[in-house]
């Protein structure tokens, strides 16, 4: 029965190495690609309920139980993310079917989104830190290519960047993972979890953490963000929006996985390095935010907004930031997906990606309109959206555990979320229209039903918190009870 939770890694990477021998057939890649990954939805729900039934799910591949050998682990936070993230993937090759042109789709564009979608669930799923490692790469191999194809002149700049920071941060992951078993001895993650709280987190271990925290926030954009606005606002629109939805997420569940399961025990070393990492995080995406006209750029320093207040909740680490966090971490993938949709789809319209250039769209496309105003207010934490919940219970954390300045800089970066994105709102979206009825471009259904399936979410999220909070709760457990997690690992019998 656990054989089922390899699923959701193995189903996209075979669908995409079968697909690249399918490289002209571009109908068949289509419909695979996307069949694939609401299958693994579907999966991944079921997995998500057998966990509530049975708890902790583990798969030991080739027989060797741990902490001997590679094994999958699926506990109610890497489910829920594993369902999003597939959920989202979903969405967004829909959108691709209609926005991404055919010689990007003959050179592969499908599988490459397929492997990536396999490395990101993998990542959530496995069950020791060096695995972690290959999924990463899994992940990011598919992304160098993703970003790049097309060829342009700014995907070519920014790709560089981004190849060079991933390659530099994968270097030092595999340098703390060497330090890491040469000290402990193990990589299973449970198990070091038991031997670090056995022997204790010594200055070499925390050492090393320090490390792994460098790496991951180079990966979530946590504090170390220098290349991401670019890297996100150059490949085409459903490519960005992946990348925003997902690729930062991976890094930060690795953190809290990390941070709450091995490296617990000082937490007024590295707890304390990840809340002043993620309050200069909120101040940097701020003012990123609003000083930009571009709206690819103003929606990139948002995601780094997202990263910092998530990252919040792992500092402060009470059961209520805790699962504000797992709340808002699944608000925002679905979120960030359709805001990069909607601005894409803009200057996909328009031609334009400078706010000045535009003005008058909710005349010619009043959905879009609409929708966009939507996103902003989930971003913004607006009730009854699925924004809400997550800063509430986030800031019901920061105020139990007495972080009054971390609480302040995130409840001021909300606001200016809301400065940010109102500013395109009102400037792109009222005045009179530059758009006479020769010249508009009709919004086909193709672009607008993904949007409006995200947005659908977004509220669903919100209105049906109740549906998620038992999930979300349990996950929550998992994370600030380390011994939950060993004991399903090392202790549950298949």
């Amino acid at each position: 029965m656990n054989n089922v939770i390899v699923f959701p890694m193995v189903l996209p990477l075979l669908a995409g190495i079968i697909l690249v021998f399918f490289r002209k057939h571009i109908q068949l890649q289509r419909w695979v690609s996307i069949g694939v990954m609401a299958f693994v939805a579907g999966i991944s729900l079921y997995i998500l309920n057998l966990i509530q039934a049975k708890g902790i799910l583990r798969l030991d591949f080739g027989g060797w139980e741990p902490p001997f050998g590679i094994l999958f682990v699926a506990d109610s936070f890497s489910a829920l993310l594993v369902l999003t993230a597939s959920i989202v993937t979903a969405i967004c090759l829909l959108y691709a079917f209609f926005s991404i042109d055919r010689a990007r789709e003959v050179m592969f564009f499908y599988p490459f989104v397929l492997l990536m979608a396999a490395g990101v669930n993998g990542s959530f799923l496995t069950g020791d830190i060096f695995n972690l490692f290959v999924c990463f790469e899994v992940m990011l191999l598919a992304s160098y290519i993703l970003i790049s194809l097309g060829g342009t002149k700014i995907q070519l700049k920014e790709s560089v960047i981004y190849v060079a920071v991933n390659v530099l941060s994968s270097w030092f992951f595999l340098v703390a993972v060497a330090y890491l078993y040469g000290t402990v001895g193990t990589l299973n993650m449970a198990h070091l979890s038991q031997r670090i709280a056995e022997s204790g987190q010594t200055p070499i271990l925390t050492v090393i953490s320090i490390l792994f925290l460098i790496v991951f926030g180079l990966k979530a954009g946590l504090l170390l963000y220098f290349w991401l606005p670019g890297s996100y606002s150059a490949p085409p629109t459903a490519v960005a929006a992946l990348f925003g939805a997902l690729l930062t997420k991976v890094g930060i569940y690795s953190m809290f996985r990390i941070f709450t399961l091995i490296f617990y025990h000082e937490p007024q070393i590295t707890h304390t390095l990840i809340g002043i990492m993620a309050g200069l995080t909120l101040i940097g995406g701020s003012l990123g935010a609003v000083a930009y006209r571009d709206i690819r750029m103003i929606v990139s320093y948002n995601v780094i907004i997202g990263a910092g207040f998530i990252l919040v909740g792992l500092a402060v680490s009470t059961p209520a930031a805790i699962e504000g966090s797992i709340f808002y971490l699944v608000h925002d993938m679905v979120s960030k997906a359709l805001l990069f949709l909607l601005a894409g789809t803009m200057i996909a319209l328009t031609g334009h990606a400078k706010m000045e250039r535009m003005s008058g769209l909710i005349r010619n496309y009043p959905v879009l309109g609409w929708l966009f105003f939507l996103v902003m207010l989930s971003l913004a934490g607006i009730p009854p959206l699925s924004g809400f919940l997550g800063k509430v219970l986030v800031s019901q954390g920061a105020i139990e555990s007495g972080s009054y300045i971390l609480l302040a800089i995130s409840l001021i970066s909300s606001l200016f979320v809301l400065y940010s994105l109102l500013r395109i709102f009102k400037q792109c979206f009222w005045g009179e229209t530059t758009i006479s009825e020769d010249e508009e471009v009709p919004l086909g259904k193709g672009m607008l039903i993904p949007a409006v399936l995200l947005a659908a979410a977004s509220i669903g999220l919100g209105l049906g918190s109740e549906l998620l909070a038992g999930y979300v709760r349990d996950a929550a457990v998992t994370l600030t009870n380390p011994n939950v997690y060993i004991e399903g690992v090392l202790v549950q019998d298949e």
